[in-house]
């Protein structure tokens, strides 16, 4: 178990550092040209296609085999006491692996899509884009109900079980609750549950690492 747990503290690690790296990157480096036209827009895809698909591999198809684990190693942890609560929210974080999967392979799939449409019909490959774009915000980008419902409920099977920290599951709670709120379409609840999650994954991680070696 301690194994497992040290893994999982790694790649709760390896979390946060994803969740910076995307931050960084589309802070800084991505600089798409909002105003052009739609043959503009589609040439400055078709130049930083391959930047973008790297990309979206690592935020979403790595980090959710990351998450797998870290799923698997929490539930380890807690399901001695707090079963019950430990495997609902277990199953939350098994569909957040799927979500956060599905999503970066439809975003790269249809990004080869619109691109080889652009070609012919530019303005009905942006709708394709856009429509594509919601499908990949609805799944794992600009929703994280489940996610929050897993932190959430692991936070509270934690506190019920004296797991954890204290501290870091207060802040799992919070972290929970405002990945619920982005239900609500709102980006703000969506940049608070980003960052307060680099946080939160980083300190579970230490703790997890830190339990593995006593």
């Amino acid at each position: 178990m301690n194994k497992l747990q040290k893994i999982g503290g790694v790649f709760a690690i390896f979390e946060a550092i994803i969740y910076v790296s995307a931050f960084v990157f589309f802070g800084a480096f991505w600089n798409f040209p909002t105003d052009a036209d739609s043959v503009q827009k589609f040439a400055f895809l078709a130049e930083n296609q391959v930047i973008l698909s790297i990309v979206n591999l690592i935020m979403y198809v790595l980090f959710g085999i990351f998450l797998a684990v870290l799923v698997l190693a929490i539930n380890e942890r807690l399901k001695s006491n707090t079963p019950t609560l430990s495997q609902i929210a277990s199953i939350f974080g098994v569909v957040w692996v799927g979500l956060v999967i599905a999503s970066g392979m439809i975003a790269n799939i249809g990004l080869s899509a619109v691109l080889e449409l652009s070609t012919k019909e530019p303005e009905q490959a942006m709708t394709v884009w856009r429509a594509i774009y919601s499908v990949v915000e609805g799944l794992g980008g600009g929703n994280e109900v489940v996610g929050g419902l897993w932190v959430l409920l692991l936070s509270f099977a934690a506190l019920k079980g004296d797991e954890l920290s204290k501290r870091l599951n207060y802040l799992g709670l919070f972290v929970g609750i405002v990945g619920i709120l982005t239900v609500y379409p709102a980006e703000v609840f969506t940049e608070i549950f980003g960052v307060s999650q680099i946080v939160w994954f980083s300190w579970l991680g230490a703790v997890m690492l830190a339990s593995s070696k006593s």
